[in-house]
């Protein structure tokens, strides 16, 4: 009986395969017709910048940066189970940046003692790094860790009668460029809220999860973030390499009882970028072209490793996760804040423009799914091609995919507008890390949609627990790698440097120290210890660092959690 009726349950279940296809082609097209909106318009842009402004004005030069005379400003880094990488993010700052009038304050919490004690390591070098604590057990939120930051910022502030002109939003894996902080004090106190672009360091070939890191950041930040902001004037923060203008901070904090960043969101970075927006505070996402050099590896790894220069928008790098649970779980925070607590808190208020622009932020809770279940049918309904090839299929209804149809034609037009996607997006890859990447970014987006699906599966999950059975949503830990000395492309540095670059001495007590070295011959190390300039702790940790051997040494934790 069963086999009786097995061809019409065929028939039936392919029947619903083409409805459902149908259904999904629309969605497709909507989808894609929205992403193409956004490629025009950056285009159309592009080419009107070309013929107006950019032949009006000269580009802003390093040099005019180096000129202006610099502003104090704040770094704010808050770690929570960072003992694995803030330690050389750190060193890295304060040896890369090329700036002198800033103070690093660095969020721990009072359970974390691993990271306490990394962070009080780097605070014996470095005069200028502040250690906040956080005096409740974590995790709780970023936002919880940078209110607590923020209030130690005010605190200096009035301690030493010196207020900042902007503060700068960075995490615990970041890789700045030397002139970052210029850059800020050139557009301080003009502007109120300045984000930088954020991209992937470059991964291996083979490192396919990595590298979709790499790819979406490269077109959203090439492109995206530039529409958005000539579109609705608001640009989200990154939660990295973000200033913001005191008048900004200030203002915030007023508003919400000295809490700036909102608690109750887990993009509080997305939050933020919105409610400036709201207040009528200038924004602008920030792009001056400066030098890059990175190690890279022709002809997919085959080929011979070179140093090359790469001339892009100054911005901020980093190691994104390189696995799937890592990838989807830190994406699943992303799409949990952005598209569920983004819709509760922000809603859709604003322009026409800004509601778009919601929009787009959150129809992939809808989407991502949707292109999972096209790969299914696209599966299901080649088998079904292939069972009628051998002859195996043979009752079906008339089908809707039939040659001149609607239904064909909107297939065809998705395929089109699928093929302009794979081209916008090699294109932006491929200006940033060469043509090998941009052939595997095809690929890689498959691989990137399956991350999405479980991101977004994990969201709708955390966000339905969390409404209907009160479970508390709390900063979801995704472990970071920093880039060796080697991938950053480092030199060896003299101890005078080191001490330098730690702020542990400045320039005139080096000169002096270096003046008696010449007429005694003594280690420059020891000079600097008896004439009171340094501590012998600090000393033995820069000899320990320019050897590339840093241990950790054993230090006091803090107390215990009230």
């Amino acid at each position: 009986m069963s086999t009786l009726y097995l061809p019409y349950l065929l028939a039936d279940y392919y029947r619903t395969l083409e409805v459902l296809t149908a259904a999904v082609a629309v969605i497709v097209l909507i989808s894609g017709l929205d992403d193409l909106f956004i490629d025009l318009w950056y285009w159309a842009r592009e080419a009107y910048r070309a013929l107006t402004i950019k032949r009006r004005y000269a580009p802003l030069t390093a040099q005019q940066l180096r000129e202006r005379s610099e502003q104090p400003m704040a770094i704010m880094v808050p770690a929570w189970l960072e003992y694995d990488v803030i330690a050389p993010m750190l060193a890295n700052m304060v040896s890369t940046l090329e700036y002198s009038d800033y103070v690093i304050f660095v969020g721990t919490y009072c359970n974390d003692e691993r990271t306490i004690a990394e962070v009080e390591r780097m605070r014996r070098r470095y005069r200028r790094l502040v250690r906040v604590e956080v005096p409740h057990a974590g995790p709780t939120c970023k936002a919880d860790c940078l209110n607590w930051v923020v209030q130690a910022l005010f605190r200096h502030e009035r301690t030493t009668g010196r207020p900042f002109a902007g503060v700068v939003l960075h995490d615990s894996e970041d890789v700045l460029h030397p002139l970052e902080l210029r850059y800020y004090n050139y557009l301080l106190p003009r502007m109120d809220f300045i984000q930088l672009p954020v991209t992937s360091l470059e991964r291996h070939w083979f490192e396919l999860v990595a590298g979709t890191y790499m790819d979406e950041f490269a077109e959203w930040h090439s492109k995206d973030l530039v529409v958005r902001e000539s579109m609705a004037g608001v640009v989200p923060s990154a939660g990295v390499g973000t200033c913001f203008s005191m008048r900004a901070l200030r203002t915030l904090a007023e508003e919400t009882q000295n809490q700036p960043f909102n608690v109750d969101s887990l993009t509080e970075d997305y939050d933020i970028g919105n409610r400036l927006g709201q207040l009528g505070m200038k924004q602008i996402f920030g792009r001056f072209a400066v030098d890059y050099v990175t190690r890279r590896t022709t002809w997919f790894g085959l080929g011979q490793e070179r140093v090359q220069g790469l001339h892009m928008p100054l911005g901020v790098r980093e190691f994104f996760p390189d696995t799937f649970r890592t990838a989807y779980r830190q994406k699943a925070r992303w799409t949990l804040g952005i598209g569920f607590q983004g819709w509760a808190l922000v809603g859709w208020r604003g322009s026409l423009a800004t509601k778009y622009l919601l929009y787009r932020d959150r129809k992939g809770l809808i989407t991502s799914f949707v292109a999972i279940l096209a790969y299914a049918l696209a599966l299901n309904l080649t088998l079904f091609l292939l069972a009628n090839a051998v002859g195996w299929w043979t009752v079906y209804y008339p089908p809707l995919l039939r040659p001149g149809s609607w239904f064909v034609t909107l297939i065809q037009i998705n395929g089109v507008l699928l093929l302009w996607r794979m081209l916008q997006r090699a294109y932006f890859v491929q200006r940033m890390y060469g043509w090998e990447h941009a052939l595997l970014s095809v690929p890689r987006m498959v691989v990137g949609n399956f991350i999405n699906a479980a991101a977004t599966a994990r969201a709708w999950r955390l966000f339905l627990s969390h409404k209907l059975l009160g479970t508390r949503l709390v900063w979801d830990k995704t472990m970071h790698d920093f880039p060796s000395d080697d991938q950053l492309v480092q030199t060896r540095q003299r101890l005078g440097e080191v001490l330098l670059s730690w702020r542990a001495i400045d320039p005139e007590q080096l000169e002096e120290a270096l003046r008696l070295q010449a007429s005694t011959h003594r280690p420059l190390g020891t000079i600097l210890v008896e004439s009171g300039q340094l501590d012998h702790a600090t000393l033995q940790e820069a000899l320990a660092f320019q050897q590339g051997d840093a241990g950790t040494a054993d230090l006091p934790t803090s107390q215990a959690c009230a």
